[in-house]
């Protein structure tokens, strides 16, 4: 069995995206049905990757996979005709990681690169003409001078011919390219047209017509342009811009032509022009009314949704004028008195105290029904004010996943905050795995497990729950363990809630622990869902190691955890990082594994950073090329680990603008819904 998440794996020859479309619709991850549509996913891409290797797939392969038609998803993907089968499976490969990061949750989504798209839906795609959606794009020069008449010309006449040859290659790689010359100076012109396999001739041919009619409407007067749909695309540059392939069209034959209209001759010219001009006029006129038609439909849907929507606190909670607390001060199961937690606690008592957080101390209590609860009693000097305390009571109230603590109440009398939760018997992972003795407890396999649990719950946090919650202070002390040593993320005293829209902000006030904040929130108070990617980047590679964050910064000499993993990664030894204390029982790729995505959450560029959708793919996924990691961000400090309370920083709130283009070229953003 070939093994692809090696630490060696690289990409000998790189892929270029190019752009995604994500269908509206979406599934529900916590439902049965959405768990059972996700594990189908996650098969069919695998699938996909481990095909894509294959040489005898021709560069194109789908698959379905369900028991039932509610359930059931069908993917495909298509290589470029002219590139190798290694490009091929390292493109798809990618892409399948890509399409999830891209389009989380969605039912039905596209991610185009230059050697391959990979498409995944919940309706059967196999073997029809999809046109609903078009991607564009064009060179940004333009033809000019006496060359633009005949290059338009030659332009129209290479891709309507190489239309009917790449359809009628049935049975092999409906693929053409064809050049030609479109000035004096036999300057030449370059085509491609490709459809997926699975249609018939007709239908491939009908597809390539529909791509031709949108060529003048993005691409006029322009040196090169392509339109790319669901199931087949057109391209044409003034340069090479795909390999030597053996679709080029055939010599001429020495034998005479057989007349115009004559019994297996070609038809006329003038018969075949007169069709194809009512066709491309017929495209031309129902395209736009279509795309007018669905892009209302789809304006209307967006705005009966945001209309619907319920309107979600933001981080600060006091700027918005909604009371926190208001919902959960009326919800009386919820709320104790301080007389109830102080008999709990045994008056708070040093025999029950079991930790000590950055707020506060947190004791062991039994409630009077005999149930054991974790009762955190914030400081009243802490930086942990009415603000921080409303934000940890509304994140948390409404949290409900295996691998989150539980909030079960709280207490608000005169200066006492106090919050009650769950009991998790083994307190945090930090209390094993940096003690010498206690870490001897957590094999590779537990170590494992809790990677997959901590990945799991980020994911509800950013993704699944109702908020899209930054949670800002994870680490090791903050991910407490249950009776099974599986992993519960606590403490969200500094989380973020964002709209459902928003996935990032800014903020003067800066808080966390040194070593665990990404590069770009501590230097200018960027926050986002990728600061917690970094930070549980950071932690992964603690539990591969055994090693504290903190560690390194005793002296101003040594290397930081990050640069220590870098280093080894670098050099090949990955598997000289694990802890000593795990023995020889361990699996070697998962270690590797972990270590890579490690490396590739605590990259310095955020845009490199994988979402947690992506990594939870990558971690439970033994079929797909990781992404190469690149050197990541360093920090050195002789200071130990601390909490940062405040910082000031600069709030330079610039926009971010993303763009897809390479040199010379430039995409048309709007994908087109018809």
């Amino acid at each position: 069995m070939l093994c692809l998440l090696s630490f060696h794996t690289t990409l000998t020859s790189p892929v270029n995206f190019l752009s995604s479309y994500c269908v509206n619709t979406t599934y529900e991850p916590n439902s049965i049905s959405g768990r059972i549509y996700s594990n189908n996913l996650y098969s069919v891409l695998a699938a996909l990757s481990s095909n894509a290797f294959r040489t005898d797939t021709g560069g194109f392969y789908n698959i379905s996979t369900g028991n039932d038609p509610s359930n059931t998803v069908y993917g495909l993907f298509l290589c470029r005709g002219d590139v190798s089968t290694d490009v091929c499976g390292q493109c798809v490969a990618i892409a399948g990681i890509k399409v999830i990061e891209e389009c989380p949750y969605h039912e039905d989504a596209i991610v185009w690169y230059e050697e391959c798209f990979l498409r995944f839906s919940n309706q059967a795609i196999f073997s029809r003409v999809d046109v609903y959606v078009v991607f564009a794009m064009y060179n940004v020069q333009n033809v000019t001078g006496r060359d633009q008449e005949k290059f338009e010309t030659t332009l129209e006449n290479l891709v309507n011919d190489i239309a009917v040859q790449a359809a009628n290659r049935t049975g092999a790689k409906m693929f053409a390219v064809r050049e030609g010359d479109y000035s004096t100076g036999n300057k030449k012109l370059y085509t491609l047209a490709q459809c997926t396999p699975d249609l018939s001739a007709l239908d491939c041919e009908t597809c390539l017509s529909n791509a031709i009619s949108l060529l003048p409407s993005c691409c006029n007067g322009r040196v090169g342009g392509r339109v790319m749909l669901p199931s087949c695309k057109v391209r044409y540059e003034v340069y090479p811009f795909y390999g030597s392939v053996s679709s080029a069209p055939p010599p001429t034959s020495s034998a005479p032509p057989l007349p115009a209209n004559s019994p297996g001759g070609p038809p006329s010219s003038s018969t075949k022009g007169k069709g194809r001009s009512l066709l491309r006029a017929a495209f031309r006129i129902a395209v736009p009314l279509i795309i007018v038609a669905v892009m209302l439909f789809m304006m209307s849907f967006v705005f009966l949704k945001r209309r619907l929507r319920k309107r979600y606190v933001d981080g600060a909670l006091a700027t918005t004028g909604v009371d926190g607390v208001a919902d959960i001060l009326t919800a009386e199961s919820l709320q104790y008195s301080l007389t109830e937690i102080q008999i709990a606690t045994n008056n708070f008592s040093v025999d029950n105290k079991i930790g000590e957080g950055g707020f506060g101390r947190v004791y062991k209590g039994e409630l009077g029904n005999g149930q054991e609860v974790a009762v955190k009693r914030l400081s009243r000097s802490s930086g942990q004010g009415a603000e921080e305390f409303k934000n940890e009571i509304v994140v948390v109230a409404k949290l409900q996943h295996r691998n989150l603590v539980r909030l079960l109440g709280f207490c608000l009398e005169g200066e006492e905050k106090i919050l009650i939760y769950e009991f998790v018997p083994n307190k945090s992972l930090d209390y094993f795995l940096f003690d010498s003795e206690n870490k001897r407890s957590l094999n590779w396999a537990r170590r494992y497990n809790i990677i997959g649990g901590i990945a799991r719950g980020l994911l509800y946090l950013h993704e699944d729950s109702r908020l899209r919650i930054v949670h800002r202070d994870l680490k090791a002390g903050n991910i407490l363990l249950d009776g099974n040593m599986s992993p519960k993320i606590a403490d969200f005293g500094m989380a973020r809630i964002c709209g459902v829209d928003q996935s990032e902000g800014n903020t003067n006030r800066i808080a966390g622990t040194f070593g665990y904040m990404a590069p770009e929130y501590t230097r200018r108070g960027q926050f986002s869902v990728k600061s917690d990617v970094f930070s549980f980047g950071v932690v992964i590679l603690e539990i591969i190691t055994g090693k504290k964050n903190s560690t390194f910064s005793q002296s101003e000499d040594s290397e930081d955890l990050v640069s220590y993993v870098w280093e080894h990664w670098r050099r090949g030894e990955a598997l000289a990082l694990l802890d000593a204390s795990i023995g020889d029982s361990y699996a070697q790729n998962e270690v590797i594994q972990c270590v890579q995505v490690g490396l590739l959450c605590v990259e310095e560029d955020v845009s490199r950073r994988p979402i947690m959708a992506s990594v939870v793919y990558m971690l439970n996924s033994n079929s797909v090329i990781l992404p190469t990691p690149h050197r990541p961000a360093f920090f050195r400090s002789n200071r130990s680990e601390s909490r940062v309370e405040e910082l000031g920083v600069d709030q330079s709130n610039t926009e971010r603008i993303l763009t897809q283009s390479s040199v010379n070229e430039a995409s048309i953003t709007e994908l087109y819904p018809r």
